[in-house]
């Protein structure tokens, strides 16, 4: 493909599409040579997408990876991603955690985060010097917009000398009024390293009351909630366990504390996968987005999963057609500002670097 000089005479270019040109469309007829060189792609799937809609996916699944490798780009997605992206077009998965560690060792001019915003800004703030691509800005978190920079300040002020943990699913200005930012995966072990007495976990009040639970510290919260792990009650996964007791249910720490008292397992979305690897059970319900149940099964066919399916409308705002449209025309560009990039970058540092 040749790009198209966008830049004019004398003239930085600032964009990203000034700087790595604005390339043409591809052809996306489903033709033999498509269909073979996705085969094996379609075969990790199969049993996910119906043999009828592959045609449709396959042409834009060969373009993406065609072009990644053309444009020296990596694609980052997120558990919750659909299974045509998860298993078909990204190079490194994984929840938060995962991805904020792993997008740190990125060998790559260009990031392509199929997840949400918070989660591309994170992959920004740990690489300043490379570009950075949401293929729709659009996907928000409901935790994310639930507090802002000038809360935490104000809560500072309530609360003079208390530590602030925040979850990594904040925007940049949040996160740079924070000590450290912290996942449902290590929150416990984030907020047990400090001396203080008393610790802020915020945005989640439901993570935080599930970190209460395992640790000694008062924990004040802040009342933000995930729009999908909030609408599971006990009382529903209670009624799968009377219709099969058989069923293990494994929980993410985002729900209620309710929910994971009447659970097998609770943890991450990572810690998920690994219970469920680990333990194969027979049936199993994951409390959390339902696409990570379809991308665990492709490794674990002899595994029935229970879904009930509350759908992340943000994540999937994601799509095959728009992360080709992000490679081809160089767009959504994710960006930081400077004044707060720094502070918001050492609170992720600390997490990542944190020695449990």
């Amino acid at each position: 493909m040749e790009a198209r000089n966008l830049s004019q005479a004398n003239r930085t270019p600032r964009t990203a599409a000034e700087r790595f040109g604005v390339w043409e469309r591809p052809d996306l007829t489903y033709s033999p040579a498509v269909a073979k060189e996705t085969e094996h792609l379609y075969e990790r799937v199969r049993d996910f997408i119906p043999a009828i809609e592959w045609p449709v996916f396959a042409p834009y699944i060969h373009a993406i990876n065609r072009l990644k490798k053309e444009r020296g780009a990596v694609i980052l997605a997120h558990n919750y991603q659909t299974p045509e992206i998860f298993h078909c077009v990204a190079d490194i998965k994984g929840d938060s955690l995962q991805l904020a560690r792993d997008a740190v060792s990125v060998d790559a001019e260009i990031i392509v985060q199929c997840g949400v915003h918070f989660m591309a800004e994170t992959s920004k703030l740990l690489n300043p010097e490379k570009t950075v691509l949401i293929p729709d800005g659009r996907a928000g978190c409901s935790l994310s917009e639930s507090i802002t920079g000038a809360d935490v300040r104000l809560l500072r002020e309530r609360y003079p000398g208390v530590p602030v943990v925040t979850y990594v699913n904040t925007s940049a200005d949040v996160k740079a009024e924070t000590d450290i930012c912290c996942t449902s995966a290590n929150a416990v072990d984030v907020v047990n390293s400090f001396d203080s007495d008393t610790v802020l976990c915020i945005p989640d009040e439901y993570l935080a009351m599930n970190v209460a639970n395992q640790t000694h510290k008062k924990i004040l919260t802040w009342k933000g909630h995930c729009e999908v792990h909030e609408r599971f009650t006990a009382d529903e996964l209670l009624e799968y366990k009377k219709t099969d007791p058989r069923i293990e249910i494994v929980a993410h720490p985002e729900c209620h504390p309710s929910v994971l008292a009447v659970s097998d397992f609770a943890g991450s979305t990572k810690g998920m996968i690994d219970y469920v690897k680990t333990k194969r059970p027979a049936r199993v319900l994951l409390v959390t987005e339902c696409s990570m149940a379809s991308n665990i099964q492709v490794e674990l066919p002899e595994v029935d999963f229970v879904k009930p399916c509350n759908l992340c409308p943000h994540m999937k705002r994601i799509t095959l057609p728009k992360i080709l449209d992000s490679l081809l025309f160089m767009t959504e560009e994710v960006t930081v500002d400077p004044t707060i990039a720094g502070r918001a970058r050492l609170a992720v540092e600390r997490m990542i670097n944190l020695k449990n």
